[in-house]
């Protein structure tokens, strides 16, 4: 059965990582843009990630530019953008693509474990995922869910 083990996606600084280190771990997964309407979802990613990492919440960005062209500066630019604008301290992956041949194929399963009101499209920047301990997708979120909404799931992911 797949999980979130299975993949490894390139860190924001360029790294290969393995997903698996993220196994026993509630995590919630986004497709960001530094320059859409609902960018300012960062300060609330961040503010649950600083009110549950400790009881072993992971949030993991990844950049997208499939949508209007929102996210279009460079790794560097963009890992700089959400430090100082939103003190961002979660982990931030590479730029993909999250729909389309060329979606990483984090974005494939994801989409294929959970669709949304456009089959398993993903529909524009900040679609959330949240997936349980067991590396298993629980629920999807679509872009207008505030973060902050998101606390109760993430409490019942915790404690199973």
């Amino acid at each position: 059965m797949t999980s979130l083990s299975d993949f490894s996606a390139t860190t924001i600084g360029g790294q290969e990582t393995d997903l698996s280190q993220y196994a026993g771990k509630a995590v919630l997964v986004v497709n960001t843009a530094s320059k859409c309407g609902f960018t300012p979802q960062y300060k609330g990613l961040e503010e649950l990630y600083g009110q549950y990492k400790d009881q072993g919440l992971v949030i993991l960005g990844f950049p997208c530019d499939q949508f209007g062209h929102q996210e279009p500066g460079t790794e560097d630019e963009i890992q700089e953008f959400c430090e100082l604008n939103y003190g961002v301290s979660f982990p931030m992956f590479a730029k993909v693509d999250v729909n389309g041949d060329e979606a990483h194929p984090l974005y494939k399963w994801l989409r294929s474990e959970k669709g949304g009101i456009l089959g398993d499209r993903i529909k524009w920047n900040f679609t959330k995922f949240l997936l349980g301990k067991d590396g298993r997708v629980i629920d999807r979120y679509a872009s207008i869910t505030k973060p902050e909404k998101l606390a109760a799931d993430v409490e019942k992911a915790l404690a199973d």
